[in-house]
């Protein structure tokens, strides 16, 4: 995309954002809200740069050849989204493993993976399962586990208000389905 669209995609957005702030009584001229618009619709374009990305530019072309058959995992990987219900932002981490067939994904593209996804508009459940089912196609996996924890704003910051609730989400694929061992011993590995 160009610049000129980008910048027309910024001052839209931050258009918008002066309309929402209006819309609360503020006054768009006080010192402190002053640039806001554009401070929020530069956040925002952060906050969804997924749209943006493609997976071919994410992995680009980081798959290398193995011999390794055994269960790869990566853990802890922080994660933000935002819910796509009430816009607000939840916060968390993944586990992702994997059981390589010929080829792995170079480590970091897994958490760019997760980025990638997470930077769009979502829900935990389908963030789960999008990360799994990608990083099955992408590498040829017998298997593919995933399992995200997080702590939703929207649950925290309004309606329930539960401060202490964290919601965790998985997706088996494959080995990790069809075969207790392999899953007991993703999520043993994970504790």
């Amino acid at each position: 995309m160009s610049e000129s669209n980008d910048k027309a995609r910024l001052d839209q957005s931050a258009d918008y954002f002066s309309k929402i702030i209006e819309s609360t009584g503020e006054d768009l001229e006080r010192p402190g809200l002053v640039d806001t618009p554009y401070r929020a619709a530069g956040a925002f374009e952060f906050l969804t740069s997924g749209y943006r990305q493609t997976l071919d530019e994410v992995v680009n072309d980081a798959l290398f050849p193995s011999d390794s058959n055994d269960m790869v995992i990566v853990k802890d990987i922080e994660l933000f989204s935002l819910c796509e219900h009430h816009m607000l932002p939840f916060i968390g981490k993944a586990h992702v493993g994997y059981i390589p067939t010929g080829k792995v994904l170079g480590l970091s593209k897994v958490a760019r993976i997760i980025d990638m996804y997470a930077r769009r508009l979502q829900i935990q459940e389908q963030l789960t399962t999008q990360i799994a089912d990608t990083i099955l196609n992408v590498t040829g996996a017998a298997g593919v586990g995933v399992i995200i924890e997080a702590k939703h704003l929207c649950m925290m910051m309004r309606g329930v208000e539960k401060q202490n609730s964290t919601m965790k989400t998985s997706s088996m694929l494959g080995t990790f389905r069809s075969n207790q061992s392999t899953r007991g011993e993703f999520l043993s590995l994970l504790k």
